[in-house]
């Protein structure tokens, strides 16, 4: 019970304000395959005026944009865009795309369904104020018909990617082809393999930097570490449906018997609202004590899903920021430091900062500032700090 109360504790406070959904943002959106599958990577297919709008000097719009999925076959992600007021400096505006964090896997969980979705962005409000245009990716699967890849990096990777495409076929964003991308928890592993895949998905875009907090990255000893807690066993019971529904692969080699019911009700659920935070801590107790028989860090197929969706096995494609929380229990921070330092072997640019007694849920908004300065810096061009000893 006492791992009960600090887990509710911690998503309380995670989104004190978050709101319920909006009904009409769940309608099914009215495009068809053959419009989907003629278009080309990045163009907009559908654009409506955000729902709760944006911050105060901003202006957003939800779009619907054509990806590319798994197989390489055209698909629909939706994500929403957000305009600074007043005119572009020298008559075009630098891009940020953000990653956002865990929301779930099914397509109810859509960030860009939420009213405030203005809110959930870090930083959101200071990158409006410097000029930038904010594309924010809802992922494939989540806001369309289908199942989220959950922690599935080229997935991610094209998500975002597109999502910048778009970004610049609307007008009056006059969005150029440079950009940076910034994302949290799940956002961060979005963010890492953005770069790693951007020159050859998107060549005709420039990244100058990769922003991440508290990023997931070492996917088996991220599962391993978190193995046995209410929160990593909910975040397990998510990968699971996602990845055996993606796959087409059975999860009874690792669900303990009797706890499908209670896998299936958890793995389906979102986490963005009070109600639903608090809903997923209560029915999520029973996987404490009977949820896996074996473990999915040890055994194919899951294994190899989880090594092959780690980040860092490609170049890092631009200089990278990383922030993370000293009292994070997610995302622990030695395997954070153990990537950044990978990546100086590599020899990335890497600028790793610390903050000092903050957890997962805060990560990203503590880490906001800095890293928008981070990113400001490299849109003006100036070289990359870094953390790496040589």
């Amino acid at each position: 019970m006492r791992r009960f109360a600090l887990f509710a504790i911690a998503v309380l406070a995670a989104l004190l304000a978050a709101p319920a959904y909006s009904d009409e943002a769940t309608q099914v959106l009215d495009v068809t395959e053959r419009e989907i599958g003629t278009a080309s990577p990045g163009t907009i297919l559908r654009m409506w005026p955000q729902v709760g709008g944006a911050v105060g000097n901003a202006k957003a719009y939800r779009i619907l944009y054509r990806s590319t999925g798994l197989k390489g076959e055209p698909i629909a992600v939706s994500g929403a865009i957000f305009i600074p007021l007043g005119p572009a400096p020298h008559g075009h505006r630098d891009v940020i795309a953000w990653a956002h964090p865990t929301t779930g896997v099914v397509d109810r969980c859509a960030p860009t369904i939420l009213p405030d979705l203005a809110g959930t962005v870090a930083g959101l409000e200071e990158m409006m104020r410097r000029g930038y245009v904010v594309v924010a990716t809802d992922y494939q699967g989540l806001g369309v018909k289908g199942m989220h890849p959950y922690l599935i990096g080229t997935s991610e990777a094209r998500s975002v990617l597109d999502s910048v495409r778009a970004a610049r076929q609307v007008p009056d964003a006059r969005a150029g082809n440079r950009f940076a991308v910034w994302g949290h928890s799940q956002g961060g592993h979005a963010a890492l393999f953005t770069g790693e895949q951007a020159a050859s998905y998107a060549p005709e875009l420039k990244l100058v930097g990769v922003a991440a907090a508290a990023p997931a990255t070492n996917l088996v000893e991220l599962f391993r570490a978190d193995n046995g807690t209410l929160g990593g066993d909910t975040l397990t019971a998510m990968a699971l449906l996602s990845w055996a529904t993606t796959y087409n692969i059975p999860y009874d080699t690792v669900l303990a018997h009797g706890a499908r019911r209670t896998y299936q009700e958890v793995a389906s659920s979102c986490i963005q609202t009070i109600a639903e935070l608090i809903n997923i801590a209560q029915i999520a107790q029973p996987l404490e004590s009977r949820f896996l028989k074996s473990d999915p860090t040890k055994i194919e197929p899951w294994r190899g899903i989880m090594i092959e969706n780690s980040t860092g096995r490609s170049p890092a494609g631009a200089p990278v920021f990383i922030a993370q929380g000293t009292a994070d229990e997610t995302v622990r921070p030695q395997i954070t430091r153990q990537y950044a330092e990978a990546l100086c072997r590599q020899g990335t640019s890497v600028e790793l900062k610390y903050l000092d007694g903050v957890s997962h849920s805060y990560a990203g908004y503590d880490a906001a500032l800095s890293a928008i300065e981070w990113m400001s810096d490299r849109f003006r061009g100036i070289p990359a700090p870094s953390s790496c000893k040589h």
